[in-house]
């Protein structure tokens, strides 16, 4: 799916609990396109176990899938659970609350499964790696944040809705839409606001 609409892949980590791939992409692609990208993940995964279970008729392969498949629909980031839900509350809400609030239920389901992995050794190395991760989007919250921004600043996204922020406040931009601030005597389109925060001429 990613080849399919031009994503650029960065690399291939495998994991033990499947594959993540690392997209080297805009984060203002559209919502639609990282969707069918990060749903056809799971969407393989149980067309792939149901094939082999279909040839080997072992048991133990569904089972073993099954758990896999399950485990990776958690909300936890980088797992394919977080990224539906955070492509759901981007929908929603802001993309920078949206990022926050993603990592907050990260650090609570980790939190959940930790208490419930009776200290087992293999969960509990995959659920440092998951903390791991999360704290590694904490420490890069803002400049992500900034990311976002910046693209929105340098490139011209074709995005049909309008939404309109009444205050100068760019934290709440959010993803497939183009912004009108309101500075409190007439509205402002979102290039201009964010001029303000990039263009540094005459400044230093």
């Amino acid at each position: 799916m990613g080849i399919l609409f031009k994503w650029k892949i960065e690399k291939v980590i495998i994991l033990p609990f499947g594959a993540l791939t690392i997209f080297n992409e805009d984060l203002n692609r559209k919502i639609s396109e990282e969707a069918w990208i990060v749903i056809m993940g799971p969407i393989f995964q149980v067309l792939f176990t149901c094939l082999l279970y279909k040839f080997t008729n072992i048991d133990d392969v569904l089972c073993y899938s099954a758990s896999i498949l399950c485990f990776n629909l958690l909300p936890i980031f980088p797992l394919d659970g977080a990224k539906i839900l955070n492509l759901v509350l981007n929908k929603i809400i802001s993309f920078k609350k949206s990022h926050i609030l993603i990592i907050i239920i990260s650090f609570i389901v980790t939190g959940i499964l930790m208490f419930k992995s009776n200290f087992n050794l293999l969960l509990c190395l995959i659920i440092i790696f998951l903390l791991m991760r999360v704290f590694s989007e904490i420490k890069n919250h803002n400049s992500l944040f900034n990311r976002f921004l910046l693209e929105r600043y340098l490139n011209n996204y074709n995005f049909k809705k309008i939404k309109k922020i009444y205050s100068l406040d760019v934290t709440k931009m959010k993803r497939d839409y183009r912004h009108l601030f309101f500075d409190g005597f007439k509205y402002v389109s979102e290039r201009e606001r964010l001029k303000k925060r990039f263009d540094f001429k005459g400044k230093i």
